[in-house]
């Protein structure tokens, strides 16, 4: 079996099989329409887009500060140890950093939402996204 979801094991899938594909499909399509995803969607973007956009000018100033300041980046801090080593491993501590955020962002933000979404598309009771899925109760 293949994970490209196209070996049908030399048969050609049933028209339910079929229906049901594009139903999937109409539905998924109706879940990305939908408002909670719409707002799930901006709320992950305002959050990632800004950060990453932080995060590289503090790594482009890093580079331009390695390549045209290198006595600045000289700059003894506690022995051996310069300026240039101590920004160097502030990289290392941002990117950890940016990680807790989003997860603990995420946690607050974004899986409260992403959860009613999956709960309405999985036919939870009182579903109106999941109640034409096929084998859905209704």
């Amino acid at each position: 079996m293949t994970t490209t979801g196209w070996d049908f094991d030399g048969e050609l899938p049933s028209a339910d099989e079929a229906e049901a594909r594009e139903s999937r499909s109409g539905l998924h399509e109706r879940v990305q329409a939908g408002p909670e995803f719409r707002e799930l969607r901006r709320r992950m973007r305002g959050f990632a887009f800004p950060m990453v956009a932080a995060f590289l000018l503090w790594y482009l100033a890093f580079v331009l500060l390695a390549s045209y300041a290198r006595e600045l980046m000289a700059t003894p801090v506690l022995g051996a140890i310069n300026l240039g080593l101590v920004i160097g491993l502030a990289q290392f501590v941002t990117t950890f950093a940016l990680t807790a955020g989003y997860v603990r962002y995420a946690e607050r933000r974004l899986d409260p939402l992403a959860a009613r979404i999956r709960e309405q598309v999985e036919g939870a009771p009182g579903s109106q996204l999941g109640a034409d899925r096929p084998g859905a109760a209704r």
